[in-house]
């Protein structure tokens, strides 16, 4: 790694981002904060300037082919918004007529067919703290056809996050946060249907994911393997519940890190940056959006009001 780069944006949480990869634009990412806000950068961080404003809490970011923004947003859904006039289209918002606590992170596939998650069925992002470490295992991959029909294709997940499709669409792959797996679905030949592993047992809580220009996929650990965290995952669900209810300065806390890994189809592990902002002169951390393009990776943060970006 050559260089870490942190560049503010005028907003709180800059959760997810996405690469421009094409056109006259590319290499200009997006992020979203917490206060609604879609912000486009310039590559080389100059120009940071607001595009649209979703009326909800904007998390994970797709650019689909026409130039539109697939906005995961925790609060109103899946959204399409169109960055050239901010023009905001809310496309899902309940799966069987049930409205989504928590709409998370997507992937388009190439017949215009959306992959994406629901993190819990019992909190909102407000708490998601409460639903970590209650470990409810509510989450869901859910699959929105190009006629709007919207399928649960997993359930039952831990905490799911991040989505990413395949290079060749044979498979899609959830981020479960609190099993600290990357959970695959296969979708093409012999193996259709069927569920195993990326990967697993990893160093830290996954947050978003994303397949890069390298065709890897790209995960970020939004904090380190935590002992306590571990171990009331496996206490009776009245302890857990017990402790998401004591003052927030006492519960379990992210640790400060910034680290993503890149694996390939295999599962095996081809990148490991595990970076100290610090040694660069930046103060930066709980990495939650990670995008590679072009030899860059761009990260983003739900606690940062700024995305980073480093080259390999």
């Amino acid at each position: 790694m050559q260089n870490f780069t942190v560049i503010p944006v005028p907003g709180p949480g800059a959760e997810d981002v996405v690469v421009v990869d094409s056109g006259p634009e590319e290499g200009c990412v997006y992020t979203g904060t917490e206060d609604g806000a879609i912000f486009r950068i310039t590559p080389d961080g100059g120009i940071v300037a607001q595009v649209a404003h979703t009326g909800g809490r904007p998390l994970g970011l797709e650019l689909a082919a026409d130039g539109r923004l697939l906005v995961c947003d925790a609060h109103r859904g899946l959204l399409w918004v169109d960055p050239t006039d901010g023009t905001v289209e809310s496309i899902a918002a309940e799966v069987a007529g049930v409205p989504m606590q928590f709409c998370n992170n997507a992937a388009i596939a190439a017949d215009g067919t959306i992959w994406f998650s629901d993190s819990s069925t019992k909190y909102p992002i407000e708490k998601w703290k409460d639903d970590f470490v209650q470990n409810t295992r509510t989450g869901r991959l859910l699959r929105r056809d190009p006629d709007g029909t919207i399928t649960t294709v997993l359930d039952g997940l831990a905490f799911a996050n991040g989505v990413a499709l395949a290079a060749d669409e044979s498979y899609v792959v959830v981020a479960e946060t609190a099993a600290r797996t990357v959970v695959r679905h296969w979708l093409t030949e012999e193996r259709k249907g069927l569920r195993d592993k990326l990967c697993s047992d990893l160093p830290g809580y996954p947050d978003n994911i994303a397949r890069g220009s390298d065709g890897l996929i790209w995960v970020t650990l939004a904090s380190p393997l935590d002992p306590v965290v571990e171990r009331l995952h496996r206490a009776p669900l009245r302890v857990r519940k017990l402790v998401t209810k004591i003052p927030d300065r006492f519960q379990p806390k992210p640790q400060q890190s910034v680290r993503v890994r890149a694996f390939d189809d295999a599962g095996e592990l081809v990148h490991d940056l595990d970076i100290d902002p610090a040694a660069h002169g930046a103060a930066y951390h709980m990495v939650t959006g990670v995008r590679e393009h072009a030899g860059r990776v761009w990260m983003g943060s739900l606690q940062e009001s700024a995305v980073a970006v480093c080259d390999l």
